[in-house]
């Protein structure tokens, strides 16, 4: 008798559910389109704003290391 009570709730309780869950599902379809949007514009706007002072670094950085390397390089030939 306990378990046909318990189905009996189950099946009252699921209309009343059921719009919240809809609601929620809504919900989820409109924020992650919104999110990703979003965050491709942020990631659009930033890399666009920095980029020149990353390329700058990064060829510093590469000229450093061939300089470095050329180091080494003359180091080998005097010996």
């Amino acid at each position: 008798m306990p378990l046909v009570r318990l189905v009996d709730l189950l099946q009252t309780a699921t209309p009343a559910a059921k719009p919240s869950s809809t609601a929620f599902a809504a919900l989820i379809w409109w924020l992650v389109p919104l999110f990703a949007v979003s965050g491709a514009i942020f990631y659009v706007i930033w890399t666009s704003r920095f980029k020149d002072k990353f390329d700058n670094e990064t060829s510093r950085s590469v000229d450093r290391f061939q300089l470095f390397q050329q180091t080494l390089r003359d180091s080998d030939t005097e010996r």
